[in-house]
């Protein structure tokens, strides 16, 4: 990419992965045991290993690919318990009481990350921010009020401003104090470092398949290798193991985009989100250049919507409006999944598993959430007891908070399982160097790829989760499922869950 996203040959790289070194953990090859095992690498993973490890306990953490190189490292990085305007749906929703623990859960998880950061000497470019909610529409403008005003009554620093330092015109905004931001892998890979060591370790390259419950639990991986483990915590982001919790029914992908952009001139603080769609993030990045500001928004269902290229190119579009750009040097994605009362769930995977534990359905705010993740893991295996625990609860019933998104989400679903299987694809077709498209091959439908080097891949793109027939995403070279959120390589190859099993690949 040069001076601006319109060649994609190049692969997507997001800043923190770029800045920061590769971890060379090694893969698991034997059985080891442990008092808790922990399967995800990411912020969820990495900082509730790094607290029980604190507590004498034994861990493992058990990642499939490389730690810190899945959503955490392709984040827009802002440490805030300012989650876009949910202070006000949450107390209509969930009453004051479980609307004060989500407030409380997040102010002290921003807090721990800034005493983890002094107390461990990490240089991870962690600095105070204000956070803004800004609307350029009248209709925004009283749900911006009742929000600043509702969060302050929960203990939040919270005021509403007619104008912000951007150069914007805006109708209202909700400020946040004394909020943060940081480079998430320069922070994650300190704490990383703490954890092997006195029966503790991190194995990566490998992935857990199965959980067997019982006294102690057993973790399976494709390898052979089993963990025996007390407790089990699923940070996988989504859960690799479900037993019955069917959280491909309460949890819904979507996609996001981010540029990390040079401009001229100086960035006038602060972080930032729109009210109204399409989504418009802003924040800045000190470097030795000390000129990079990170373009986030374009949300969509994973797997579905316009050709994704175009997302990257409305982000640069927007970021032209603001600033005088030089040139855009960083360009990621990534995928989150939302509960359907917007509320993660964390605590036990189900009633009847006392012994394994998840954290999922962040809604793209991980930072905060994922370490009071970590914080509410620590005190339910040391204590039995969160104050936290209700709200996030994963066993939880809210009819009334869940009902619209729940019966949308669903009919999605449906819809995209039966339109994918009747819809017409063409035979093969001169596909250009770097462009996949759907094919009919020997009479099924097929995806294919062309790498840069000319040669085909050809995949079955019926996902091997459920059945939803995949789509082409141009901008990451990838197939993606638009019922549940499983992502594939141009080879098969799983990218994200819940799909288990890679795709059958197609001899041309």
């Amino acid at each position: 990419m040069e001076n601006y996203p319109t060649d994609f040959r190049r692969v997507p790289q997001s800043y923190w992965m770029a800045s920061t070194p590769r971890t060379e953990y090694p893969a698991l090859i034997e059985d080891v045991e442990a008092d808790i095992a922990v399967i995800g690498g990411g912020i969820v993973g990495i900082t509730s290993a790094f607290l029980l490890k604190k507590e004498g306990y034994k861990v493992v953490v058990l990642e499939a690919d490389r730690i810190l190189q899945g959503t955490t490292g392709h984040t827009t990085a802002k440490i805030t318990s300012q989650h876009s305007l949910i202070y006000a749906k949450l107390q209509k929703k969930f009453g004051e009481e479980k609307t004060r623990q989500y407030a409380q859960a997040n102010e002290i998880a921003l807090q721990l990350i800034a005493e983890l950061i002094q107390d461990n000497n990490i240089d991870c470019d962690f600095m105070r921010q204000s956070a803004y909610v800004f609307t350029q529409q009248d209709r925004y403008v009283p749900e911006i009020m009742e929000e600043a005003k509702i969060a302050d009554l929960f203990g939040i620093k919270a005021s509403f401003l007619s104008e912000i330092p951007l150069p914007l015109p805006i109708k209202g905004a909700v400020c946040f104090d004394d909020q943060a931001q940081f480079n998430p892998r320069k922070y994650l890979l300190a704490l990383a470092k703490e954890i092997p060591g006195n029966g503790s370790h991190i194995f990566e390259q490998t992935k857990a398949v199965d959980i067997q419950q019982g006294t102690p639990c057993l973790v399976l991986t494709d390898n052979g290798a089993r963990i025996a483990a007390s407790k089990v915590i699923i940070a996988s982001h989504y859960p690799f193991y479900e037993a019955m919790g069917l959280f491909f029914t309460r949890l819904y992908p979507e996609r996001s985009y981010a540029l990390g952009v040079r401009i001229k001139g100086d960035y006038p603080g602060g972080m930032y989100i729109s009210a109204e769609d399409p989504t418009r993030s802003l924040r800045s990045q000190h470097d030795k250049e000390n000129n990079l500001v990170i373009v986030g928004g374009e949300h969509h269902k994973t797997g579905q919507g316009e050709d994704t290229r175009n997302h990257y190119l409305k982000l640069r579009d927007f970021a032209r409006q603001l600033f005088e750009v030089e040139h855009i040097p960083y360009r990621w994605s990534t995928q989150d999944y939302t509960t359907m009362d917007e509320v993660p769930y964390i605590g036990n995977l189900t009633t009847d598993t006392p012994d394994v534990y998840v954290a999922t359905g962040f809604g793209k705010w991980g930072m905060t959430t994922g370490t009071a993740a970590a914080l509410i893991f620590r005190d339910l295996i040391l204590n039995g007891y969160s104050p936290w625990m209700n709200v996030y609860s994963p066993s939880r019933f809210t009819p009334v908070a869940s009902a619209k998104n729940f019966v949308q989400e669903n009919l999605n679903v449906a819809k995209h399982l039966i339109s994918g299987k009747l819809s017409s694809v063409p035979g093969i077709a001169e596909i250009p160097r770097g462009g996949g498209k759907i094919i009919e091959h020997d009479g099924q439908r097929a995806g294919a790829y062309r790498d840069q080097q000319g040669a085909l891949h050809i995949v079955d793109t019926t996902c091997t989760h459920l059945g939803c027939e995949l789509q082409w995403n141009s901008a990451e070279a990838s197939w993606d499922c638009p019922c549940h959120g499983s992502r594939f390589t141009y080879e098969g190859e799983i990218i994200d869950s819940p799909a288990q099993n890679k795709l059958e690949h197609i001899q041309e």
